[in-house]
């Protein structure tokens, strides 16, 4: 494999600056880049770094950020979900990939994993650019994930939703909900795998566990998945098929309508993927797509090693 480097970088957002990674694969001049997008209220210290590793490995230059109100990017209100900033967030790393001269901006790629991997569809349907398109255990559906939160946990993300939107408008009591919790909790997600799985990607983190609860009326209604099938180039979709978040069912629905997506599925929940053997095989599965898709001469790279 061959070496690579990191660059803190940040690029702007409607005013407010994006923190993030630029992964550059060594000895490859004006490598293709895919633009790497978290999940639900995440950062891109949460498992980013591994993957954007293995890209740069294979001669793919790899932007991994955090959007706007999170982590070290700027932003207010802080912890503040809101998809269609979000959106805009992706558009901006996508310009800034594209502008760099030590990159090849006519061969730019979008990955995103579980709520990110929701938004690249969204993103990807209206840009006619991209080369290629991976989404992980992706978030395709509100209606499909929200079956999967405790009925109890539902009625006080609701009440607590409520609550939030009207005091963000007339400037009283705001309220938060819990990004992952146990089932009764007032948390986005209450799955059995949630709470270790989530614990796991935020070990040594020092990172706020929760968001502004008005986000939760955006995310029952968001369906990206419905998007895909207006993607216009290739797309890998890899599917847990034991996920507890995001369905497999309702991925798997999306990428039928599709006539440019496929889909692998591994056997593992939402969070294994992210780990151990799971992460092993979807790794080599996406590197190996994107380094087809972005033209990636690997003879090149491996005279670069």
């Amino acid at each position: 494999m061959s070496g690579f480097t990191r660059e803190d970088v940040s690029f702007d957002s409607h005013g407010d600056r994006c923190a993030g990674w630029l992964y550059k694969p060594e000895g490859v001049e004006n490598p293709p880049v895919v633009v790497l997008c978290h999940g639900l209220g995440a950062v891109r210290e949460m498992a980013l770094d591994k993957f954007s590793e293995r890209f740069a490995q294979a001669g793919i230059a790899a932007l991994s950020f955090t959007y706007r109100g999170f982590g070290d990017s700027e932003g207010e209100p802080r912890q503040l979900l809101d998809i269609d900033m979000q959106h805009a967030d992706i558009r901006a790393a996508l310009t800034y990939a594209r502008g760099r001269e030590d990159l090849d901006g006519t061969r730019v790629a979008l990955w995103g994993s579980s709520f990110g991997g929701g938004h690249v569809m969204a993103v990807g349907a209206r840009d006619r650019q991209l080369k290629a398109i991976v989404s992980q255990c992706p978030f395709t559906d509100g209606l499909a994930s929200g079956l999967t939160v405790d009925p109890l946990s539902s009625l006080k993300i609701s009440l607590r939703a409520t609550m939030d939107a009207i005091g963000a408008a007339t400037g009283g009591r705001k309220a938060r909900v819990l990004l992952f919790g146990s089932a009764g909790q007032p948390a986005l997600m209450t799955a059995p795998d949630a709470l270790p799985g989530v614990e796991r990607l935020i070990e040594g983190l020092n990172y706020p566990q929760w968001v502004w609860a008005r986000v939760s009326w955006q995310i029952t209604r968001y369906r990206p998945g419905k998007q895909l099938k207006n993607v216009q180039c290739p797309t890998l979709v890899c599917i847990c098929d034991a996920d507890t978040v995001a369905p497999a069912w309702a991925a798997k629905h999306y990428v039928g309508e599709s006539p440019n997506a496929d889909y692998r599925i591994y056997p593992c929940g939402h969070f294994d993927i992210y780990f151990d053997d799971a992460f092993e095989r979807a790794v080599a599965d996406q590197t190996a797509f994107l380094v087809k898709q972005l033209g990636v001469v690997q003879s090149e790279v491996a005279a670069a090693a």
